[in-house]
């Protein structure tokens, strides 16, 4: 027996006793009663006050049964919650099903009922017998039966980038927990803490609230052993699987923590664009390798990681491998983006030779639109007072009436407030991080000349923002403005999204990859955005996608990685020269209008 079992078996014990206690405080009315009634029955108890005692002992007891046995019943009917994974039939991966089955014998442990993929990078065993699960429908077959082993989750990018060998040793240890999983008194006391943290989530029902404060009393009580029984399961599993690929595992343990920022990068810089334009890159998984050769192409400390590329992967274990890749990459946009379960017209799948033109172009040009309906917003009569003359100079359009420059004799303009311009245009009412035809339809018809600048010109945002820093200048409205743009936008489309199908059975739980972004992220992003149109618009640039840093400006076919500081200069301190010097040698015509749509 391993060492980790009985420390695991005797906390699950320890678990079992406050179910036990929980029980007995249930009963003790009903206990209480009984003694009761019998002392009157036998006249032990004769004359008063013990008739009126003994009915209120009952009354007591009766309502404390009722309770506790609607309590039980929720606690054991309470579906827990499943983690939403990509089912792996045996037909669909016999290979991968054989290994763990390999796995499994050598460690003389049960096999894993079922094999699922999640998108992300861990692997473990789920309990899926739960009789409300197939109710529900969320399990079925034989890992949904009454006793079965646990499902083996397993992180889908470690199949694309790991080799077979690598794969085995990580997957040992999860695999050795399907023993003492198999113990009873281990698994009535799994059982027992997912039917309370079930409960909590009943208790936000209607007429089920005090159902949560019970549930949340018993899980404190049992906290500390249920989390001593899961290290000593661990534990166990661990020493199980000390002699199955031990040497191996060590290095493939490097592999996880490689494949976790090539994957955190992947997600967070290419997929969350693409995601909000309402495209979903259907290879995530291929892309994470290719994220993770860049990775060890840049980083030294990954260097030798690429030689073993020409070792046979993980995914060679599957039958179909682009068809379980698109259906994790689906799925990853649902969890870490809440977007719809299947494909349609407004949510389509990506290839990433089609990245650049479906995504980058179009996201440049939606943030190039919002940037100039706000800009259009702020210049009209109920947004900041405006002031004539050219294109070029520091004191031009709007910029002279934001207190950076007024004519001679007159005191400084007194700045309008950022929210002055929010009610100034219509809610925009497309996806989160697109423009929706409110926000183009704007930035086409709105009139331009009215801050001296004619048309969506890379010199208008320029002549703008050009000594617009500071609390209350244009660059804080314009950042406010957008910002309240981007949000109307987003409500638009949940709404939408909620009208359509509202959140039940098929609802997952929301990661978001990135905290909400300052209206100065924002504008700078905007403002970027705008730079690149004009890039490609008059000096022959393209859009491109880096691995690690999603869109990204092609010059010659060469990346430009110099662009962001000269934005920043631009509209943190409204210094627009090193962004003029930079567009002047790449050959931009910043006075030429941009196409928006």
């Amino acid at each position: 027996m391993e060492a980790g079992v009985p420390s695991a078996r005797s906390r699950a014990l320890a678990v079992l006793r406050v179910r036990s206690r929980a029980m007995a405080v249930a009963l003790l009315p009903a206990a209480v009663a009984v003694v009761l009634v019998a002392a009157r029955a036998t006249g032990r108890l004769a004359g008063e006050p013990w008739a009126a005692v003994t009915l209120a002992v009952c009354a007591v007891a009766a309502l404390v049964l009722l309770l506790g046995g609607v309590f039980a019943a929720v606690v054991l009917r309470a579906g827990p919650a499943v983690t939403p994974t990509v089912p792996l039939s045996e037909a669909a991966a016999p290979d991968l099903y054989r290994l763990v089955r390999d796995l499994a014998d050598r460690m003389d442990v049960p096999p894993p009922s079922a094999i699922a993929l999640t998108p992300d990078c861990d692997s473990w065993l789920e309990d899926r017998t739960h009789a409300a699960h197939r109710r529900g429908g969320i399990a079925g077959g034989p890992q949904s039966a009454p006793g079965a082993a646990p499902v083996l989750v397993i992180g889908s990018p470690f199949l694309w980038w790991m080799r077979v060998a690598e794969l085995r040793a990580v997957l040992a240890p999860v695999v050795a927990g399907t023993g003492p999983s198999a113990h009873p008194d281990i698994a009535d006391a799994r059982g027992f803490v997912r039917g309370l943290d079930a409960a909590v989530d009943v208790g936000g029902r209607r007429g089920l609230g005090w159902i949560a404060a019970p549930a949340r009393l018993l899980l404190r009580l049992c906290r500390t052993d249920a989390a001593e029984m899961e290290r000593g399961v661990a534990a166990a599993a661990s020493d199980r699987a000390q002699g199955v690929d031990y040497g191996l595992r060590i290095v493939a343990q490097e592999q996880v923590g490689l494949a976790y920022a090539g994957w955190d990068r992947l997600l967070t810089r290419v997929a969350l664009p693409a995601w909000r334009m309402g495209r979903w890159p259907a290879h995530l998984d291929a892309g994470v390798v290719s994220a993770l050769t860049e990775l060890s192409r840049r980083d030294r400390l990954a260097e030798g990681f690429t030689s073993r590329l020409g070792e046979r992967p993980a995914c060679d274990l599957l039958e179909q491998p682009g068809v379980i890749d698109e259906a994790t990459s689906l799925l990853a946009a649902r969890l870490f983006h809440g977007g719809p379960a299947e494909a349609g017209p407004d949510w389509s799948p990506v290839e990433w030779a089609a990245y650049p033109e479906e995504v980058v172009d179009r996201k440049w040009r939606a943030e190039a639109a919002r940037l100039h309906a706000a800009l259009d917003a702020l210049a009209g009569p109920e947004g900041l007072p405006t002031a004539s003359g050219g294109p070029h100079g520091s004191a031009a359009g709007p910029t002279a009436s934001a207190g950076s420059a007024s004519p001679a004799g007159a005191g400084p303009a007194a700045p309008a407030p950022a929210a002055a311009g929010a009610a100034g245009s219509p809610a925009p009412s497309g996806p989160s991080g697109a423009a929706g035809p409110a926000t183009i339809e704007a930035a086409d018809a709105a009139p331009h000349a009215v801050d001296g600048f004619a048309g969506p010109t890379l010199e208008r945002v320029l002549g703008c923002l050009t000594n617009a820093s500071g609390e209350g200048a244009l660059g804080e409205a314009l950042a406010g403005r957008i910002s309240a743009d981007l949000a109307r936008e987003e409500r638009a489309a949940d709404t939408a999204a909620g009208a359509g199908k509202a959140r039940g059975a098929d609802a997952v739980p929301l990661f978001p990859l990135q905290p909400p972004r300052s209206g100065r992220d924002l504008l700078a992003d905007h403002v970027t955005a705008m730079v690149c149109c004009a890039a490609v618009d008059s000096a022959g640039a393209a859009p491109g996608m880096d691995w690690l840093d999603g869109p990204v400006l092609l010059v010659g076919g060469d990346r430009r990685s110099d662009l962001a500081p000269r934005v920043l200069c631009l509209v943190e301190d409204g210094d627009p020269a090193p962004l003029r010097e930079w567009l002047s040698a790449l050959g931009v015509r910043t006075e030429k209008p941009v196409r928006l749509v």
